[in-house]
């Protein structure tokens, strides 16, 4: 495999997992207020090749945030119970926009180096037809 090729594929790998993270972060914000909702997370993994040592990254399984659910005082709520507290979400907005705007700049730069990539195989054959 050529190395032009190994860092499409790492590249394409990063851009795959920063993908999967954005929809996991946008579910997290659409569900914000939604009772009972536990926050979504997803870690990566490293998948290691065979014999051409290129490494490269997956989304790994979704855990469910286990903190405590937030009691919410509505007696007016269809979910309260005969106090009138109700779960509501453990979704914190502030650290979902931040988990977004860093999943962005890392999906960003991913699709730079794979754009870099393909610009230098191009140019390389181009240079080898002459």
């Amino acid at each position: 495999m050529s190395e032009f090729s190994k860092a499409l594929l790492i590249s394409a790998s990063g851009l795959r997992a920063q993908s999967a993270r954005l929809r996991h972060v946008s579910e997290n914000i659409s569900n914000a207020d939604t009772p009972g909702y536990r926050r979504k997370m997803i870690a990566f993994e490293t998948l290691r090749s065979g014999d051409d040592r290129t490494n490269t990254i997956a989304p790994g399984p979704v855990r469910l945030d286990r903190s405590d659910l937030p009691k919410i005082y509505d007696p007016s709520h269809p979910m309260a119970d005969e106090s009138g507290h109700f779960d509501g979400s453990n979704v914190n907005l502030m650290i979902e926009i931040a988990d977004a705007r860093e999943a962005q700049r890392s999906y960003e730069a991913n699709l730079k180096i794979f754009d870099q990539s393909r610009q230098m195989s191009a140019k390389l054959m181009d240079l080898l037809r002459k």
